[in-house]
């Protein structure tokens, strides 16, 4: 305990220069202890004198003598063996640093807006006992006091000025700030926290809905999964029974073929033993007639002659026709539909999609035409008679009755569906620079070089682009399907109902980002339908 004591009391006898401990003690004038070197280097790089502790300013650089006791009792306490504790205000890592210490420096306590400095303990004493530094600004330690002095007057900020929005010190405000409204800082700030209270609940909000959102499409995710595999197992069963069913047939057929091949052969065979039979007949005939032929004895040829020259009668058998086309024409017609409806189905864009082209999105209300009502997340457009009241905005249509999606398509391959209702919707795409002022050919969706769209009058279909027009002949389907092959410069629309329909296919080369977009006409609506695999 004695030797804590003794140890702090030498921690007394320190240097506020050098932060060690005494060493050839001086007193200077105002009473405060430095070591005489320290003391000396410190004024011999100043051009004025003054306490590095206090502040006060002499006149004249003082005379420096060594004070004989100070240094005696400083000398006794070190041969008890003891030292100054280490100080817990040195600064550390990350800590700021006392601006008036030399050597190791003391960990800064207090910055001063009016002297522009940061102090540790020690140095800061003479604010709080001077009378000339007592009214001086003191804050926490601040690594920009720079940034708080006026560049002009490198004065203290200590003004608002809300005419300009601008920090301004004293003199700013009564010369080029004179004649404008100016509050104190706190009273500014006092408005403007309730500003920043606002829009931390909006973000709150706006992260309580994001965090919401985050959460159904985790859900929609695992549902998604869930619906995947339960359609992957139908699909599975479906291709497997059918599998089945052709390999069943195919063994069928194949022992169908083999055993009418059986019989065919067997009566065949039966055929060729009764032809070899007569054959071998015939030649027996011929040889006795040939020997008839040739013999000598007129009477052994008039007797023979009636029982040799009777020819042998034909058998049933020569009256047989052997079956060769062993084929079923039914079934073979069969065969040849199944085959071109598998073929059919191998080719339907859907099966060359994979799930990442299914591409949600959602309305830009900054583009919609005021006429336009946007709802369900701005996921629907209805256009009405009644004005919505929407913003200025440059990206806004201000004539034309059209919105584009906030989402950009480059370099990737997507597809969308909308739900359409009403007499006339335009759904298509269109480059950013789609005019936004007017309703000429540069703003309408197909009317230009910038955009590509199908149109939807009255149940009836045609294509636009660049204000040329292809009428389509198809089924009308309030459903409509969009697949955009941006890499190929590939955008096809789709009549969309218990199949899918090409109704047009456009082939370009797509340079810039292209976003979805629509046009309605009065009473019409687009809905954005929310796709997931399992939908197709």
């Amino acid at each position: 305990m004695a030797e804590a004591q003794l140890g702090e009391l030498l921690d007394e006898f320190t240097c506020s220069i050098c932060l060690d401990t005494l060493t050839d003690p001086v007193t200077i004038p105002c009473g405060h202890n430095f070591c005489l070197k320290c003391i000396t280097d410190y004024w011999d790089h100043s051009q004025e004198f003054f306490c590095p502790q206090c502040r006060q300013n002499f006149r004249t650089r003082p005379a420096l003598q060594r004070n004989t006791l100070l240094n005696e009792v400083i000398e006794k306490l070190k041969k008890t063996g003891l030292s100054a504790p280490p100080s817990k205000n040195y600064a550390g890592p990350g800590d700021m640093v006392c601006d008036f210490c030399t050597g190791k420096k003391f960990r800064a306590l207090k910055s001063c807006l009016t002297c522009m400095a940061s102090y540790c303990q020690t140095h800061l004493q003479p604010h709080y006992e001077v009378a000339a530094l007592k009214h001086h600004k003191l804050v926490d330690p601040d690594r920009n006091l720079k940034e708080k002095l006026c560049e002009k007057h490198q004065k203290s900020l200590e003004m608002f000025c809300r005419t300009d929005n601008t920090c301004i010190c004293m003199m700013c405000g009564m010369t080029e700030h004179n004649s404008h409204e100016k509050v104190e800082l706190k009273m500014e700030r006092e408005g403007k926290q309730k500003q920043l209270g606002a829009t931390r609940s909006e973000i709150r909000r706006k992260l309580e809905e994001k965090e919401k959102k985050l959460m159904e499409m985790i859900r929609t995710v695992e549902e998604m999964k869930v619906s995947v595999e339960r359609v992957m197992e139908e699909h599975e069963k479906s291709f497997t029974d059918l599998i089945h069913c052709i390999e069943e047939t195919h063994k069928k057929l194949t022992e169908k073929i083999r055993e009418q091949e059986k019989r065919q052969i067997e009566n065949a065979e039966g055929v060729m033993e009764q032809l070899e039979k007569e054959i071998e007949e015939l030649k027996r005939r011929e040889a006795e007639l040939n020997e008839l032929s040739e013999t000598k004895d007129h009477l052994h040829f008039l007797q023979t002659f009636p029982s040799c020259c009777v020819l042998p009668a034909d058998g049933d058998s020569l009256s047989f026709t052997v079956t060769t086309d062993l084929s079923i024409v039914g079934l073979r017609k069969e065969l040849s539909g199944l085959k071109k409806s598998l073929q059919k189905i191998s080719q339907w864009d859907i099966l060359t999609r994979t799930p990442s082209d299914f591409c949600p999105l959602t309305l830009d209300i900054n583009t919609a035409n005021r006429r336009l009502h946007l709802s369900e997340g701005n996921k629907k457009v209805t256009s009405k008679g009644t004005k919505a009241e929407y913003p200025d905005h440059p990206d806004r249509f201000d004539c034309c009755v059209q919105v584009l999606c906030r989402e950009a398509l480059i370099g990737t391959r997507c597809y969308w569906e909308v739900e359409c209702s009403g007499d006339l919707m335009v759904i298509g795409v269109a480059y950013k620079g789609l005019g936004r002022k007017g309703d000429g050919r540069e703003c309408s969706l197909g009317n230009n070089d910038k955009s590509w769209s199908l149109l939807c009058f009255n149940s009836q279909y045609s294509v636009w682009h660049n204000d040329k027009q292809t009428v389509l002949s198809a089924p009308y389907s309030p459903r409509i399907g969009v697949y955009l092959d941006w890499p190929a410069g590939s955008l096809s629309f789709y009549s969309v109902s218990h199949t899918m329909t090409l109704l047009h296919r456009f082939n370009t080369s797509f340079t810039e980002p292209l976003y979805p977009g629509f046009y309605l006409g009065l009473n019409s609506s687009v809905t954005i339908c929310h796709l997931t695999p399992c939908d197709h």
